[in-house]
């Protein structure tokens, strides 16, 4: 689709190629595999020489659509569609990089991702130094000449720390290596990370592209040569692919993802803001609040603060989990990106299987609570909350 459409208008229509029967709706293509004309059709086919359907682990019409859809809005020449958004990131490293070659990254990421790069890579000799997430000089610093790949997540969770995204893809292009950033909590909606100079953007399409927590996707995206030359290889031959039904689902999801960001946005910054003013609150973390480390960064880098609000409350672990257990309507489950507000203690459940030592590190302390907001009403959020603080 033409970059002259604006975001909403490609959200509900790029990716879209009608069947034979002319349909409105994206079409849902459940089928394994594909039938050839003739034999030599088959051949070229196999051997990439020929555009077309093969086989559904590697290649859907739903798929497809979906992929285009989220490249138009990320401003990608391609994307690779995932089974999950940890699957997104194996299928980088794995499909881009080799034994005894480098990763730089930020401390501040989700946990299953700490534990991909520090307990599953170093097994096939790729080894991750993790940095200041905010401070370039230390990424240059960190840089070895086998250093292929920087990883950042801004937002980070659960913190919500911004990096600067522009000054580290100086860094990265000086230094030779690929910058992938992590765009799960803002989207394409909120910040446009390869204008910016990312050369990859990574999703977790489980969270606010779905937007409903219904379904599991994943999707890297970045220039056409290095994705089809290296991550499309290794999807293909691994095989960890998107369903056909995940990816239908996606694209209805995307085609509601400007006005769901941008309302759940207005509601976490009110939500923050009660929070700060709350006695049993220590700290709040949100991009938008004056208050935020890096809030003249987020104020350029992006077009709101997001839905993640992240707190700690007095008192550590125990009056932490007294607020989760007092809620009545926030739903304790450590998903995000739902229309259905949610809440999560990070030390015991995203990071609770990394080692002390590197939750500290990414300043996930015992008291620090994670809310994903939804659509309610934001006085319903607070009585909510309210109900564990107060007491």
């Amino acid at each position: 689709m033409p970059d002259e459409f604006d975001l909403d208008t490609r959200a509900v229509r790029a990716g879209t190629h009608r069947s034979q029967f002319n349909e409105h709706s994206e079409a849902l293509y459940l089928t394994s595999s594909f039938v050839f004309d003739n034999a030599a059709q088959a051949a070229a086919r196999f051997a990439n020489e020929e555009p077309g359907y093969v086989y559904s682990r590697f290649s859907n019409p739903t798929v497809t659509a979906f992929q285009e859809r989220l490249a138009a809005l990320e401003g990608a020449e391609v994307c690779v569609a995932t089974a999950s958004g940890m699957s997104a990131i194996l299928a980088t490293v794995m499909g881009l990089m080799k034994a005894g070659e480098h990763i730089v990254s930020s401390p501040s990421i989700f946990g299953a991702t700490v534990q991909l790069f520090t307990t599953i890579l170093p097994k096939f000799g790729v080894e991750t130094t993790f940095v200041e997430g905010t401070e370039p000089g230390a990424w240059k610093r960190a840089v070895r000449p086998s250093t292929r790949l920087f990883f950042v997540e801004t937002p980070s969770n659960p913190l919500t720390e911004i990096v600067d995204i522009a000054a580290l893809a100086e860094v990265a292009k000086g230094a030779g290596a690929l910058l992938a950033v992590d765009n799960c909590f803002c989207t394409p909606a909120l910040q446009l990370p390869i204008p910016l100079g990312a050369d990859l953007v990574i999703h977790s399409a489980t969270k606010y592209l779905d937007g409903q927590g219904r379904v599991i996707g994943g999707a890297v995206l970045g220039p056409r040569e290095l994705l089809m030359n290296g991550i499309f290889g290794f999807l293909r031959t691994a095989g960890p692919s998107l369903s056909p039904f995940n990816a239908w689902v996606l694209l209805k999801g995307i085609e509601t993802l400007r006005i769901r960001m941008e309302a759940q946005s207005v509601t976490a910054f009110e939500l923050a803001r009660w929070l700060e003013g709350h006695p049993r609150i220590e700290r709040v973390y949100y991009p938008w609040l004056e208050s935020h480390p890096q809030h003249a960064l987020a104020k350029r880098q992006q077009r709101s603060g997001g839905a993640i609000v992240s707190f700690d409350v007095r008192g550590g672990k125990q009056p932490a989990w007294r607020v989760v257990d007092a809620t009545r309507l926030i739903s304790i489950t450590a998903n995000l990106g739902d229309t259905k507000t949610t809440i999560t203690h990070p030390a015991s459940t995203t990071h609770g299987r990394i080692s002390a030592e590197a939750r500290k590190a990414a300043g996930v302390g015992d008291g620090l609570l994670r809310v994903a907001v939804g659509l309610e009403s934001l006085a319903d959020l607070k009585t909510d909350l309210a109900r564990g603080l107060d007491a």
